[in-house]
């Protein structure tokens, strides 16, 4: 072998050695939190009016929040936030009562539930979040259902 191709050969050699090394050493980016994603808190509190807006406006469920004073209004709104804040790994810390008992009495249906999902569902899609995150966040919430379904 000639010089020349000895070191053409060893320099590949080099080449391959640190790309692999470079390749073993880079590490996947984490995926940032379900929270991030959502666009944070000013983004969950977006989704989060336009849920509430929905609600009321849809007469499956709508009667269960006419009349509601301003300050109850602004309370649901900030505990619904708080509580997607804290369970999609943001910042926040849900300190409102548990569904079981926030829901105790209210007798919300199987029907009623799922207009509550579609409303949310809708309020995502006008705000462009992705499937994927639409998806994690109901898999998030969907557990609720049976502390608050016919209580």
């Amino acid at each position: 072998m000639t010089p020349t191709r000895m070191l053409g050969a060893a320099l590949v050699a080099v080449m391959m050695a640190l790309t692999l090394t470079a390749c073993a050493t880079m590490q996947a980016e984490p995926e940032p939190s379900l929270y991030k994603r959502l666009g944070g808190r000013e983004g969950i509190a977006n989704v989060v009016d336009d849920f509430v807006a929905n609600l009321v406006a849809d007469a499956r469920v709508n009667a269960r929040f006419k009349g509601m004073a301003v300050p109850a209004v602004f309370k649901l709104k900030s505990n619904l936030s708080d509580q997607i804040c804290d369970a999609t790994g943001g910042p926040c810390s849900y300190l409102g009562r548990d569904m079981k008992t926030a829901h105790q009495g209210m007798k919300v249906t199987d029907a009623e539930w799922s207009a509550t999902v579609e409303n949310l569902t809708k309020a995502l899609d006008k705000r462009k979040v992705g499937a994927k995150e639409k998806s994690e966040l109901l898999g998030v919430l969907g557990p609720m259902k049976g502390d608050i379904v016919g209580q």
